[in-house]
């Protein structure tokens, strides 16, 4: 029950098959297995031990999984970070959760936390003639990795997932999809996604490839077709947006369906039903909607059938899967019934443990989305409770955006929010400056990427005098939320950039 094992046994029994592919590089099982252990050794002589946190600030490679593995070969967990992720978030991260090793190519980060040492990875130590790492011994509710999200108070949360989680969401996604060592799976998502944990996992443990899109092509549609048709992808799985795309400007459904496609897996956002009627239209391929915020990873699935493209909304979010429960809980606490509608709750193995440094998570996990109970017992998803939003399937606490932003100097006030959905979907700010100073669009947009990832960098800048309020003395979102709004405080043409 520990996610070593799976690429452990891979390497023994298929040493020779593929594992990851790509731009930087291929690796097979057994090319793979060497180097993670090779970087586990060195691991080991940097002081890191078990249940120590790895940072891994790579892009997206084979390199960078052998980094994550290695972490795990120690008995340690690994934190993945974007290669594009400023080096002040890394910082934070570092801090945070007391990274024992920052494993990267980048240039080292002036300034470590105390404790923090630097591998760098721009080359792999040399090989041994006994190329076997001692792996200690690792219980399924040891941490395996931290996933860090968005955090409503300007701080990153780090989501600690044990190998019990973790195995419990692959395991059910390797029975699901009669996963087989024939299969190539597409990994869409960023290393820091909880998406990709079924790319990677699932072809570990059964000895088939992933095959890795590169993150400078995550959102190219003509490149992403070509990238399904070419690398002969049997098992994909990425955010609605990426497949709308696809469609609308990469010429997907202008094509047949490649044959070695069996599967196609959707995650992170509502999927409009128009584009699921298109691509079931395009494809004799399972269609599958996984639902689970990062706390839960996926605990909820719904196969789409004949009688969901007959619906006038999103396809289900579907019941329970990897051993959880869950249920919708009225405003009052009590359990919704068939038509209710309610708080999404989780119970399970695939809860998290906790966020880094906060207390364990005891008891079921509320989600904060409201769904409905149908008849059959599968959920309707219905939306949020609160500011946390999804844009291309990347969660985002509008009050990280905003904290950020306030920040700088000469901001005086800052709200962020999400205008239009699904692939129109934009975040935009609004933001006023302190008396005397004056701010522009590249400004903010320069203050943004420096601590923010990319997909937390504002779309759409709006500097302007004033905010609205509502009556008790709170920003009127909703004024905000109308594009063209005549509000007196908003200017009759915002200054805008989108990216």
């Amino acid at each position: 029950m520990t996610l070593h094992e799976l690429l452990v046994d891979s390497a023994a029994w298929h040493p020779e098959r593929l594992a990851v592919a790509g731009p930087l590089g291929t690796m097979s099982y057994a090319e793979l297995d060497r180097a993670a252990n090779r970087l586990a050794r060195t691991l080991t002589m940097l002081g890191a031990g078990p249940g120590d946190r790895v940072i891994v600030w790579e892009d997206k490679s084979p390199l960078a999984i052998a980094a994550m593995q290695a972490a795990l070969r120690i008995g340690g967990a690994y934190v993945p970070a974007d290669g594009a992720t400023p080096a002040g978030r890394i910082a934070v991260i570092a801090a945070d959760c007391a990274a024992k090793v920052i494993c990267s190519s980048r240039a080292p980060i002036a300034d470590l936390p105390p404790g923090t040492v630097w591998l760098d990875l721009s080359s792999l130590p040399p090989e041994r003639e006994s190329d076997c790492y001692p792996i200690p011994s690792v219980s399924p509710t040891d941490l395996a990795y931290i996933l860090y999200t968005s955090g409503s108070t300007g701080t990153p949360k780090g989501v600690r997932i044990s190998h019990r989680g973790a195995r419990s969401f692959v395991d059910w996604a390797v029975a699901t999809l009669d996963a087989r060592p024939e299969d190539r799976f597409a990994n869409h998502a960023p290393l820091t996604f909880d998406l990709s944990v079924l790319d990677l996992y699932a072809a570990f443990a059964v000895g088939a490839s992933v095959h890795l899109v590169p993150t400078e092509l995550a959102y190219a549609p003509v490149q992403l077709t070509q990238f399904l048709r070419e690398s002969e992808i049997t098992v994909w799985y990425s955010v609605p947006s990426a497949l709308i795309l696809m469609m609308r400007d990469g010429a997907l459904l202008e094509h047949p369906a490649p044959r070695s496609l069996r599967a196609v897996l959707f995650a992170g956002e509502p999927f409009p039903i128009q584009h699921v009627r298109e691509l079931r239209s395009w494809t004799d391929a399972r269609l599958l909607n996984l639902y689970g915020p990062t706390e839960t990873n996926v605990c909820a699935a719904h196969e789409v059938d004949a009688a969901d493209l007959r619906r006038d909304r999103p396809v289900p979010i579907g019941k329970a899967t990897c051993g959880d429960t869950i249920w919708a809980e009225r405003p009052d606490g009590t359990v919704a019934g068939p038509g209710e509608d309610g708080e999404l709750m989780v119970s399970g193995p695939t809860v998290m443990l906790g966020y880094w440094g906060r207390d364990a998570q005891q008891g079921p996990y509320r989600t904060g989305d409201i769904v409905r109970l149908l008849d059959d017992g599968s959920f309707d998803y219905l939306g949020r409770t609160d500011h946390l939003v999804k844009i291309r399937g990347h969660r985002i606490e509008l009050g990280e955006v905003e904290t950020w932003l306030a920040t700088h100097p000469a901001v005086a006030e800052a709200v962020a929010l999400v205008r239009s959905t699904g692939m129109t979907a934009k975040l935009a700010v609004f933001v006023v400056a302190r008396p005397g100073h004056t701010l522009s669009v590249l400004e903010i947009k320069r203050h943004s990427a420096g601590r923010l990832p990319r997909y937390m960098v504002p779309d759409d800048v709006h500097i302007v005098a004033s905010l609205p309020r509502t009556r008790t003395g709170k920003t009127d979102r909703a004024a905000l939320d109308t594009p063209g709004s005549r509000h007196p405080s908003l200017p009759s043409e915002h200054t805008r950039s989108t990216a």
